[in-house]
């Protein structure tokens, strides 16, 4: 039975951006019978915002879509911290102290997640007196597990290729898991078989099917959509104040219209919105 998710952050409030992922993992499974899940990443500091899960929840009735709730991220500390113990006991993982500033003035390289960790903790004695991450040591990892692949349903067969984002943190300075370790390990115990996000996601999936490999979880298949553009042809996001899903829904809209604009053969590619 197919399964996929959709798993907001309540660092903000959905926009038409979030509305697209969720409408296409909500009908991938409606199409086959399966399930849609929706999944609250909390863990994100004080900028998760306790007011926000049940405005998503709204937002979601709004559209029409119906799902199943799983337990939000602050529910499973325990199974970030035992696999980041895990991987911290086989030698996969090493402390860090590095400020972005460190990895801009060590000469990093851009990668598809923005600059590449040079790996400048790697290997010495760090002063553990100060906050310090966990990074995945990518090239002893990749030693342990040899070539991996991924399907994604959209590009086809992948080649795992996580060297590109370099050593990347698994346990956050000031967070308990990483984006790449939490999703990983949430999406494996509610068994998602469909990971549906966008395309700006696509490079961390060569992350996260090495941490399956690792961790001896289950494989699912992917599905990077296009993006949602605004009208100065970038994505839609909380960060440059995109409108709100709640804006339309408290202005009486129908969101049935938008919804079925939004379903037009799932585009592919990103589609503008124009000013919205």
């Amino acid at each position: 039975m197919i399964v996929t998710r959709f798993a907001p952050s309540p660092n903000g409030p959905l926009h038409w951006g979030h509305a697209y992922s969720a409408i296409i993992a909500h009908d991938l499974a409606a199409e086959q019978g399966g399930r849609f899940l929706l999944r609250i990443e909390d863990i994100d500091g004080p900028r998760s915002r306790p007011d926000l899960p049940d405005a998503f929840r709204r937002d979601l009735e709004w559209l029409g879509l119906e799902w199943d709730e799983v337990p939000a991220q602050s529910a499973r500390l325990e199974s970030y911290a035992g696999a980041a113990e895990s991987l911290r006991e086989r030698g996969l993982l090493y402390p860090c102290t590095c400020t972005r500033k460190d990895i801009e003035a060590a000469g990093a390289k851009p990668g598809p997640e923005g600059l590449v960790y040079p790996g400048t903790c790697k290997g010495k004695d760090v002063d553990l007196s100060q906050p310090a991450a966990l990074r995945l040591d990518v090239e002893q990892a990749l030693a342990e597990v040899g070539a991996l692949m991924w399907q994604d349903s959209l590009a086809g067969e992948q080649t795992a290729e996580p060297h590109a984002l370099g050593d990347v943190v698994l346990v956050r300075k000031d967070l308990p898991a990483s984006y790449h370790l939490a999703a990983t390990l949430d999406d494996a115990a509610d068994r998602v078989t469909l990971v549906t996000r966008g395309q700006d996601l696509f490079a961390a999936t060569h992350i996260h099917r090495l941490l399956q490999e690792l961790l001896g979880l289950p494989v699912p298949g992917w599905h990077h959509h296009g993006l949602l553009l605004d009208g100065a042809g970038k994505k839609l996001a909380k960060t440059r104040g995109s409108k709100a899903l709640a804006d339309y829904r408290k202005a009486g809209e129908n969101s049935r219209d938008w919804a079925d604009r939004l379903r037009m053969d799932h585009w592919p590619c990103g589609i503008s919105l124009g000013s919205t």
